[in-house]
């Protein structure tokens, strides 16, 4: 039988049959031998059989604990990182087999690991040499169109398809960056530096760099909030997720729509809000807006490439932070970004 090929086992039934087959022959020899007075014999008899059953058993459920202790032990090794952690099956037995099976799933799941990271590095590596090359011809390109605008200026068709020319190659250029950076973000390569920052001064960063597109447009950036609330951040990759849904706003507003960017502490969290009164999201695209190139039917955008909004998503998520937004058609949208305080999660 399977049951007994662990020595454990073998032991622990051995022992129990051991103490039973020897209290019945101790008991018929006590009954032959001493006959009316036997009672005394058979009881000091079944205390030291009942004794040693117990001392056997106690020993077989004590080497089982400790066994499922190393085990655990291992176990939570594993979940902590060390993914060389195993558990010891060099015997038989069917605990063992259940080990076994623990330390086989293990290396599978370091196989999937390994040829997912892989995966990732190729596909970043792919995207960065891709952008990379292209940035040399971009370049060279943004230079031919100022060129030719210059030479332009009597040839008002000719100036008009440079800026337009313009207009493209600034559009590639975002591309090629945000697929940089959410790769990045992706395969886990982007160290996230944090530090404690002036959340007014980064919001003030912002408007300022959409301040001339604002003007151009006729669109207003009103900016509310407290000068002394703080954010533990990489303020770099902050200010990048707040400008790609001010820019976003700024696509979807028209001439003397605004857009408004309030932020505020809470005994628990830190919240930045970015509210416009352009043209909102329909009802059918508010679950996707935040998957990658995602285009709506009803979107009559030509700017948008459909990388902004994600990007903002997994640099918030990087930062153990929650995005949501809220909208209403014709009225405008409003995007909440929440972040727990950094006392709050040291505590968690």
């Amino acid at each position: 039988m399977e049951l007994f090929t662990n020595r454990d086992t073998k032991f622990l039934f051995t022992g129990i049959t051991v103490f039973i087959v020897g209290f019945l022959l101790m008991s018929q020899i006590g009954i032959w031998v001493f006959r009316d007075s036997c009672i005394p014999f058979i009881s000091v008899l079944s205390v030291i059989s009942g004794g040693g059953i117990a001392a056997v058993c106690f020993w077989y459920f004590y080497q089982q604990h400790k066994l499922i202790g190393v085990a655990v032990s291992a176990i939570d090794k594993y979940l902590k990182g060390d993914t060389n952690a195993r558990i010891a099956c060099d015997r038989e037995g069917e605990l063992y087999k259940l080990f076994h099976s623990v330390n086989t799933l293990a290396a599978v799941l370091n196989a999937h690991a390994e040829n997912e990271l892989r995966s990732k590095e190729f596909l970043r590596d792919t995207i960065s040499d891709i952008s990379h090359q292209l940035k040399t011809p971009i370049a060279a390109l943004s230079i031919y169109n100022e060129m030719v605008q210059g030479e332009a200026e009597r040839l008002p068709e000719i100036k008009k398809f440079t800026i337009l020319s313009e207009q493209e190659l600034n559009r590639i250029e975002t591309l090629v960056q945000n697929l940089l950076e959410i790769t990045k973000l992706d395969a886990g390569t982007i160290i996230i530096e944090k530090s404690v920052e002036n959340v007014a001064d980064m919001v003030k960063d912002i408007e300022l760099h959409f301040a001339y597109r604002a003007k151009q447009e006729r669109k207003e950036i009103i900016l509310s909030g407290a000068d002394n609330i703080t954010l533990f951040c990489d303020c770099d990759w902050i200010i990048e997720a707040i400008s790609n849904i001010v820019k976003n706003a700024l696509d979807h507003t028209g001439t003397g729509d605004r857009v408004m960017i309030d932020w505020k502490g809470l005994p628990d969290l830190t919240q930045i809000t970015i509210k416009d009164t352009g043209s909102g999201i329909h009802p059918e695209d508010i679950h996707y807006i935040f998957k990658r190139f995602y285009r709506s039917r009803f979107s009559k955008d030509t700017q948008g490439i459909g990388l902004g909004l994600p990007l903002a998503k997994a640099i918030i998520e990087a930062h153990d932070g929650n995005i949501t937004v809220d909208s209403e058609l014709g009225k405008g949208s409003v995007f909440n970004i929440t972040f727990l305080n950094s006392d709050k999660i040291t505590k968690l």
